[in-house]
């Protein structure tokens, strides 16, 4: 499943407040396919995660989004108004 589906998928399948073992136990086998990168499942990356209780979908949803590795995420250093940056460049304000 693709990382943005998740939210629906804990609204579904959980109930809030849950703690990471039970979203663990519930949907921790659920793939996640990675876009630029090796796929990985919902468990292993809250296993990352130092919470141990989520208050909402959000929240879990939003937590999962920051243990994700880099094969989420979309080009590193892109900006789409001046092409790929190298981190080493200065920013440049108009």
């Amino acid at each position: 499943m693709r990382l943005p589906e998740t939210r629906d998928l804990f609204e579904r399948k959980l109930q809030f407040p849950v703690t990471r073992e039970r979203v663990v136990d519930r949907v921790g086998e659920r793939q996640l396919e990675a876009p630029n990168g090796s796929d990985t499942t919902v468990g292993s990356v809250l296993n990352r995660c130092t919470e141990g209780e989520f208050e909402s979908a959000d929240a879990l949803y939003d937590s999962l989004v920051m243990h994700v590795e880099d094969g989420f995420v979309g080009r590193k250093n892109y900006d789409d108004r001046g092409g790929q940056r190298r981190a080493d460049e200065d920013e440049l304000s108009f």
